[in-house]
């Protein structure tokens, strides 16, 4: 049994236009930037995604931005991407924010195979416009939809050929819970050993929920605020 592929073209050969997809990352930590950069090459269209935050300018997400391939985003902190505010005011992009712990519990949800659960956060503002809403010892709480995902784009630290995979600090965030929410799970990894490698004390996300692993080109490690010298109080 060997999932890895050779390039990140090959690993998103079958996505289609009008697609979901579930992509890793938290700012710029932990992004798979080698399969979005497919995607945008690609050319597909009328994206569907799920992530955290919708990019940075020209990062991330935001390439495919950029290129009009989104339609919908469903996410939490969409507050550093310039682009992506206007074209959500103007209405070129329809948005669904969450607050962040729900957006995760759905995903949960949805690897769980729960179809919904209730939750005070949200309750009495506009996060509960429209959804059902029960009291539990004396609180409302709002019941919220499982997200499931077409394809889940995700990067991990380490992986053997088997799509066993460690995630390494805070890269982890979103990623393991959206490996097991999607049909389809493709992971970008940095480095790929061979089976019996890895501590299965350590396997933050079984192979049964891979179906694909492909080596990442890019190298760079980026930085999302920089500090070059003591602030001032």
């Amino acid at each position: 049994m060997n999932k890895v592929v050779s390039s990140a073209e090959e690993a998103t050969r079958d996505i289609p236009d009008g697609a979901t997809l579930m992509v890793g990352g938290f700012g710029l930590c932990g992004v798979p930037e080698d399969l979005v950069e497919a995607l945008v090459a690609k050319g597909v269209r009328d994206l569907t995604t799920i992530s955290n935050n919708a990019g940075v300018d020209d990062y991330g997400l935001g390439k495919l931005l950029s290129k009009g391939q989104i339609r919908k985003h469903i996410g939490s902190y969409v507050g550093e991407n310039k682009m992506f505010e206007q074209m959500v005011l103007s209405g070129q992009v329809e948005l669904e924010l969450n607050p962040q712990g729900t957006l995760a519990e759905r995903i949960r949800a949805g690897g769980a195979g729960i179809p919904a659960f209730f939750t005070p956060t949200g309750a009495g503002t506009i996060v509960a416009e429209g959804k059902e809403v029960r009291e539990f010892n004396g609180r409302p709480h709002v019941m919220e939809r499982a997200l499931k995902a077409d394809f889940a784009l995700i990067k991990a630290w380490r992986a053997d050929r088997w799509g066993n995979l460690v995630f390494r600090k805070t890269a982890r965030n979103f990623n393991p819970v959206m490996a097991t929410a999607a049909r389809v799970t493709i992971a970008e990894v940095e480095e790929i050993v061979e089976p019996g490698q890895l501590d299965p004390d350590r396997v933050h996300v079984p192979s049964v929920y891979v179906n694909r692993v492909v080596l990442t080109k890019i190298k760079d490690k980026k930085i999302e605020k920089r500090t070059v010298r003591k602030r001032t109080s």
